[in-house]
């Protein structure tokens, strides 16, 4: 699904061979906001067992579920007032992996979704969730989203992205002339000098903030822990946010994540992984800290290290498909790998170590991470280079007990840039390896093709009541071409809108009268209450098993 983008990535490695960029000292820096700094420890352990979800996740979800069950009956009712609302289920909302095309398509998704944003068959039931996640362009949607206090949809297209995602800073030619690239190289070392080597990451995920963020120096404060303080959040008016990474194996001589890829989520309240291998959870808003069985080694924490954008940017990072290549610093209007080299060597000489999203490893000596106790640092990439292209794998979790998850895939597996179940399915085969049972069967790429499975929404699990349902929900387009290369930077303000309007209709089914209905009787259909008499007949065209 990242094929284009990630060849893009790889020639540019190797073909960015223009005039090295003079290193500075990495001292010579202004004051940054970006720098993570020393702070007081809590009170409270920095490092947990995976054995269940967080207290404060928990605090947060028992708030959220009163104002996510009341949505969620709102929209039941406006949709078929014969729904019985007495027993609802735990709902949540994942956009995959894709670039600019699944941001803007999921953000299409997501102004269907909501009453505040738009007026057709689905909108209201974005107050019905619980949980949202996002990997990599999904990430950026989610961390916009998120980081921005959850505006509407329309707001952050009016006020923010048209303009910046057509004048891309991601593209040379306006990098390269931008007062941003005086700042994001102050930012980068300011972390050298803090102590923290940046990598490719650190000005990838900076120049990414730019569009996505609102603020001095593309919000270069804003921090994945800081959401917790947002009036939308301490509300609970909002799902809880969860964004996915995978762990490389780089001990194991591993530049690319394997089938069985160490799955990181990242989310306000915590850092870590439910894997057997890792299987520990730390806080975020600690990351950096230098810790050894849990303890904080020289009796300090670090703060600042969890900036949204470095998160952003974790889940996207392609740069080590590169593997062994080390990356050229360069000035060319045509290689923005090369550019980011070039930040990154005023800092330090660059080396193959700058190709990962570098975090301190906060379980190291933590006996019950067995695969990484050993290891000083992390090395994540993006969540979607083991073929897992949808942030499914947190909500399967039996922990956090999601019933119904709405799978909106804007991966790009065939030719012309659309999803063909590969993703979902391979989320599959990895969960009986790591013996998760709640998700349901996923049927081959050959059916999913040949039934068109890929071509219109489909709930899988309708009628196991063990396993959680789920809505797959495929860019389709029916409005605007949706199918655009993961590899383009820059979108006109025509395209912009196009992709979010399409989205839209991928939410709604191209206005499908009877299609609200039918997600309703999806949604509620193992919850033991009476359905309205009209959900056979959505059975019969939705339910794959």
């Amino acid at each position: 699904m990242f094929s284009s983008l990630s060849l893009i990535f790889v020639l540019l490695f190797i073909t960015a061979t223009a005039r090295t960029v003079p290193k500075r000292s990495a001292d010579f820096s202004l004051p940054s906001g970006y720098a993570p700094r020393v702070a007081t420890c809590p009170a409270t352990p920095l490092v947990r067992p995976a054995t269940s979800i967080g207290t404060q996740e928990a605090a947060f979800i028992t708030s959220r579920r009163t104002k996510a069950n009341a949505g969620l009956a709102a929209w039941l009712h406006k949709t078929n007032a014969a729904f019985v609302t007495s027993s609802l289920p735990v709902v949540a909302l994942t956009t995959s992996g894709g670039g600019y095309r699944s941001l803007l398509a999921g953000a299409g998704v997501i102004q269907g979704l909501d009453a505040r944003d738009s007026n057709v068959g689905t909108s209201g039931l974005f107050q019905g969730l619980t949980y949202q996640a996002g990997l990599s362009g999904g990430a950026w949607l989610l961390a916009s989203f998120a980081g921005n206090n959850y505006p509407t949809i329309s707001s952050l297209q009016a006020g923010l992205w048209t303009q910046a995602f057509q004048d891309s800073l991601l593209l040379p030619e306006y990098l390269l002339s931008a007062v941003a690239y005086a700042e994001v190289t102050n930012d980068i070392l300011a972390k050298e000098a803090a102590g923290f080597p940046p990598t490719l990451t650190d000005p990838w995920g900076r120049l990414l903030s730019y569009q996505l963020l609102y603020g001095f120096d593309g919000g270069v404060i804003d921090t994945l822990s800081g959401i917790t303080s947002e009036s939308n959040f301490t509300s609970f008016n909002i799902p809880y946010p969860i964004i996915t990474s995978l762990a490389v194996k780089t001990f194991e001589g591993q530049c690319l994540p394997g089938p069985n890829a160490t799955q990181m989520e990242l989310h306000p309240y915590e850092f870590g992984s439910w894997d057997a291998q890792l299987s520990a959870f730390t806080q975020t808003k600690y990351l950096g800290t230098s810790l050894s069985n849990g303890v904080p080694v020289n009796k300090a924490c670090i703060v600042n290290y969890d900036n949204l954008g470095y998160v952003l940017g974790t889940s996207s990072n392609l740069f080590n498909e590169a593997c062994e290549v080390i990356p050229s610093a360069t000035n060319l209007s045509t290689s923005l790998t090369g550019d980011l080299a070039a930040i990154v060597s005023v800092a330090h000489e660059l080396s193959t170590r700058d190709e990962y999203a570098v975090y301190p490893n906060p379980f190291f000596n933590y006996a019950r991470s067995t695969l990484y106790e050993s290891q000083t640092d992390l090395f994540l990439v993006d969540g979607g280079e083991a073929l897992q292209n949808n942030p499914i794998w947190p909500l399967i979790q039996p922990e956090r007990n999601v019933n119904v998850i709405l799978v909106n895939d804007n991966s790009a597996d065939t030719s012309n840039n659309f999803p063909n179940g590969s993703e979902i399915l391979t989320t599959y085969v990895q969960s009986l390896s790591a013996g998760l049972t709640k998700m349901p069967v996923i049927p081959s790429v050959d059916t999913f093709i040949s039934e068109g499975l890929n071509k219109r929404p489909t709930f899988f699990g309708c009628n196991d009541v063990s396993k959680t349902t789920i809505v797959y929900i495929p860019n389709v387009n029916y409005t605007f071409p949706s199918n655009e290369p993961t590899s383009k930077l820059q979108y006109s303000a025509a395209e912009t809108a196009g992709m979010i309007a399409n989205g839209v209709e991928i939410i709604d089914k191209n206005r499908d009268p009877m299609w609200p209905t039918c997600l309703a009787c999806g949604i509620m259909k193992k919850t033991g209450t009476t359905l309205p008499v009209a959900c056979s007949s959505c059975f019969t065209e939705y339910c794959y098993n």
